[in-house]
């Protein structure tokens, strides 16, 4: 079997696991609504470890800025080993996002979690029987993440759209959760459209570093698509936020850096200014967004456009499919294998 079989296989399977895992979340919507008015938290943390760690970073962005809400993201290590610096008084809803059902460091937390009395446990992954699975008041399984490879692509999409319906429902955007229903066929057509462009970036021998860039719900984004490059093609790859690229990072700009940008459309000026900083320096960009907003200065850019016309809230997952297929090209090109990243497991199992 080549190398990636899997990995390419669970990137271009995403927009129909996605249909799937809404038919799941849709039946589960009572569930969710109720778990709320049940319990009235005033506050939420979401927790996983590793990929499902930046998707809780995402994720409490998104949930606090769309419910009002106060969200915040830990690692599942840190609700475990450092209870004291990560609760807080009040109400508290403890969100776990884990594919497997089964890493330790993030069962361990829950339990801790539930023997504290903290409050309310709802858990998200998608192999139900699993011991996560059997935890929460509120169980959300969606199997059609499953995966084979190591790296996660297809399930972290599906898990975060999960979590993406659950803010709507919160927030009593009926019609936004309505409008996901949308985002498998716009999906299917970003994949389509730009997997040239994909190949093309990720096969290129002249690039030796790569920096994403996001900011608010999208800075978790940014950091897994990071860590995918990192996982499957051991390169230089690191994250940050827009705006805090000037303080600092950008003295690592060079004419083999590729800085790619998940630009929103309420701030997108403000971050583009920043991509036309780095071509400035000599650096190359690639800009994703929903329009493919124009440059202010310096020439043109490479750019990835949605044209999906849903609500921002809504569309942050059209954002991974691109980057995941970068870094997977990437992998090829190196003669690694993405399906199984070096000294990677797919779950991590404590003794």
């Amino acid at each position: 079997m080549e190398n990636g079989h899997f990995t390419r296989q669970e990137i271009f399977s995403q927009p129909e696991a996605w249909t799937a895992a809404l038919k799941d979340l849709d039946q589960s919507r009572q569930d969710i609504l109720d778990l709320k008015g049940n319990h009235g938290f005033e506050n939420i943390i979401f927790t996983g470890c590793g990929s499902t760690y930046y998707l809780s970073l995402a994720a409490a962005a998104l949930t606090q800025e769309m419910t009002g809400l106060a969200c915040r993201a830990f690692p599942a290590s840190e609700l475990w080993l450092y209870p004291g610096s990560s609760f807080t008084a009040g109400t508290t809803l403890l969100v776990a996002v884990s594919r497997s059902g089964e890493t330790t460091e993030t069962l361990r937390a829950c339990q801790s979690f539930l023997d504290g009395k903290r409050g309310t446990l709802l858990t998200l992954s998608c192999c139900g029987g699993m011991p996560l699975a059997k935890m929460g008041e509120l169980n959300l399984v969606l199997p059609s993440g499953q995966e084979q490879s190591v790296a996660q692509t297809r399930a972290f999409s599906s898990l975060y759209l999960g979590t993406v319906a659950l803010a709507c429902l919160w927030a009593g955007r009926e019609d936004l959760f309505a409008s996901l229903s949308k985002i498998p066929e716009v999906g299917s057509r970003v994949l389509k459209t730009y997997f040239s462009l994909a190949t093309e970036l990720g096969r290129d021998a002249g690039l030796d570093r790569f920096f994403w860039l996001g900011s608010g719900p999208r800075q978790g984004l940014a950091c897994e698509l990071s860590l995918k490059m990192k996982e499957m093609s051991l390169s230089h790859s690191e994250p940050f936020h827009f705006m805090e690229f000037r303080h600092g990072p950008k003295s690592m700009v060079t004419s083999s850096a590729l800085t790619i940008g998940l630009c929103s459309t309420v701030n997108g000026q403000q971050e583009l200014s920043v991509l036309d900083d780095v071509k400035a320096l000599g650096g190359r960009v690639l800009a994703i967004s929903e329009t493919g907003l124009e440059s202010s200065s310096h020439g043109s850019k490479q750019v990835v456009r949605f044209g999906s016309g849903l609500d921002e809230a809504i569309r942050n997952v059209l954002y991974l499919p691109v980057g995941q297929l970068i870094a997977f090209e990437r992998s090829l090109s190196k003669g690694l294998n993405p399906d199984r990243p070096t000294n990677l497991d797919s779950v991590v199992k404590l003794l």
